[in-house]
């Protein structure tokens, strides 16, 4: 057991936040790419939500199969090893779809294998950050390393936006998956120190949350989450062009201010859930007023209103992602955490992440309309609320001893 006069090493969730900016920058290229394939591929809006239904669906695909299938492998390999693995690989694949993403099947296929790269990255930082951080502050170092999904997403725009302009959305695949060779992997090499796992106590068997009925409940509740937040990051840059008229070039600061106020939030957010300790509460307030925000901001037409009310949304909804490792990790009761972590990404990803990203462009290939697309996201906040509402009165929160099983 960690000494608790020992100084934490804040720095490892620092180097990770920065490991997932660049895993997000990779990833999310697609969605800001999109706008400017259909405008050169002249693609209507129903072809848009058709072929990019199966761009962003493919990815969530072989991401969320593959930690299902490799997490409790990566950790039993080692997670340092691993997650350098993940950095080489994400990378290169990123970077090979410059030169070879001269065709939709070929897209489709690397976004496939970019998935199976990219898919032990976040098992393996809660898996670490378990093994140094105690209880008492998990949230806020989980919280410190997932930061890095909206940071990517804020600060993308202003990065991948110009270098697409200037450039070419080929171009920007190759230019940005580099950066996880040059400022990732060295970081992670030199700074981030091998951890042994915990040992298993003798009544504990291996994958026994599986028969956790409240950690099913949380997979549940991360499926809506996975299916609002991804429907969001993938669609937000078209629905913004096509549907409200903003101009390509202009994207920048719009999508900035929506996705930054997801780095105020999960950071200010977990630091309450931690001293609350009612942080799957905190989830279902955040997911209640992140849907009534997206029911007033689809309808708007003037760009502040309709900016502050999307950044308002996810400004609620990252009260989930401020909680969610953390809340992963006690539910496992820190035993079997990549396992545990992979087998809840997997399943909400693959449920959630495919399906937030096919549905709403199915909705608009069917209807042309994109305002019913981000109509489905607001309905799943509203699921997500009442279900995390249930969790929480059934974890007791806020006792002195939460009830977990």
């Amino acid at each position: 057991m960690r000494d608790p006069h020992t100084r934490l090493p804040w720095h490892v969730p620092l180097i990770f936040a920065l490991t997932f900016v660049v895993h997000y920058l990779d990833r999310n290229v697609i969605a800001f790419a999109l706008p400017r394939m259909a405008q050169e591929l002249h693609w209507s809006d129903r072809q848009v939500g058709e072929y990019g239904q199966y761009l962003l669906g493919a990815f969530f695909l072989s991401y969320g199969l593959a930690q299902l299938l490799l997490s409790g492998a990566a950790e039993r390999f080692g997670a340092k090893r691993s997650l350098v693995l993940v950095i080489i690989g994400f990378s290169v694949v990123s970077m090979a779809m410059g030169p070879l993403g001269g065709s939709l099947a070929m897209l489709v296929a690397l976004r496939l294998l970019l998935g199976l790269a990219e898919s032990v990255h976040v098992p393996m930082m809660g898996v670490i950050t378990a093994r140094l951080f105690p209880q008492r502050v998990r949230a806020r170092a989980n919280a410190i390393w997932n930061v890095g999904i909206i940071l990517a997403t804020a600060f993308g725009a202003l990065i991948t936006v110009p270098i697409i302009t200037a450039y070419g959305w080929r171009n920007a695949f190759v230019i940005i998956g580099a950066a996880g060779l040059v400022l990732a992997l060295p970081l992670v090499l030199l700074f981030v120190h091998h951890t042994k796992p915990e040992p298993r106590s003798a009544n504990r068997s291996q994958r026994a949350y599986l028969g956790n009925p409240n950690y099913r409940l949380y997979v549940a509740i991360g499926v809506l989450n996975a299916f609002c937040g991804f429907g969001i990051l993938g669609w937000l840059p078209s629905y913004f062009v096509r549907a409200k008229g903003i101009d390509f070039a202009a994207l920048g600061w719009p999508l900035s201010i929506v996705f930054g106020a997801g780095v105020v939030g999960t950071l200010a957010i977990a630091w309450l859930g931690d001293h609350l300790r009612r942080r799957v509460l905190l989830a279902s307030l955040g997911f209640g007023a992140a849907a009534l925000a997206l029911v007033f901001a689809i309808p708007a037409q003037d760009m502040a209103p309709m900016v502050a009310l999307f950044a308002l949304a996810v400004f609620c909804q990252s009260a989930f992602q401020a909680q969610e490792h953390a809340t992963i990790q006690t539910l496992a009761g820190d035993v079997d955490i990549g396992s545990a972590t992979g087998t809840y990404n997997g399943i909400s990803l693959i449920v959630g992440g495919v399906v937030g990203s096919m549905l709403p462009g199915a909705i608009v290939s069917a209807t042309g309309s994109f305002d019913l697309a981000l109509m489905a996201i607001a309905v799943a906040a509203l699921a997500a609320a009442v279900l995390a509402g249930v969790l929480a009165y059934r974890m007791k929160e806020g006792s002195r001893a939460p009830q977990i099983y």
